[in-house]
């Protein structure tokens, strides 16, 4: 983090060389603020945070997530399913991702366009290691 504040430095007299972007989990925040960080801290000028999604989200996140990958309205999760992949998630986006990635491999396993309850509980336990 000392090396990132160092870069931050770089500039002339017009302007700054250099412009950081900063992606992380939510413990970047907490360890962002460490009194031995606050240089670095008062050189951040925007600050974003990705908070979980509803539970009403999940379905828009998911099919827009299936249309930028082609899918065409051919795939569609059921409402039991993304119940349940929102239950199970909480809400966070990578893990919906990777919950909806291993039902769509469940559906596909079982030769269904319709990502059913049984097709989410199938990849839930995937993930858990417990298939």
């Amino acid at each position: 983090m000392e090396q990132i504040r160092l870069l931050s430095n770089l500039e002339t007299t017009r302007q700054k060389l250099i412009q950081i972007v900063l992606i992380g989990q939510p413990e970047l925040e907490a360890k962002l603020a460490a009194v031995a960080l606050r240089q670095l801290r008062q050189r951040i000028t925007v600050r974003y945070h990705l908070r979980p999604l509803q539970e009403e989200e999940v379905g828009a996140y998911v099919m827009h997530r299936l249309d930028m990958a082609g899918a065409n309205g051919r795939i569609t999760f059921e409402p039991k399913a993304l119940r349940l992949i929102y239950r199970h998630s909480g809400g966070i986006p990578r893990l919906i991702n990777a919950i909806c990635d291993n039902a769509l491999l469940a559906g596909y396993v079982a030769g269904t366009w319709r990502i059913d309850g049984a097709c989410a509980k199938r990849a839930m336990a995937q993930l858990a290691g417990s298939s």
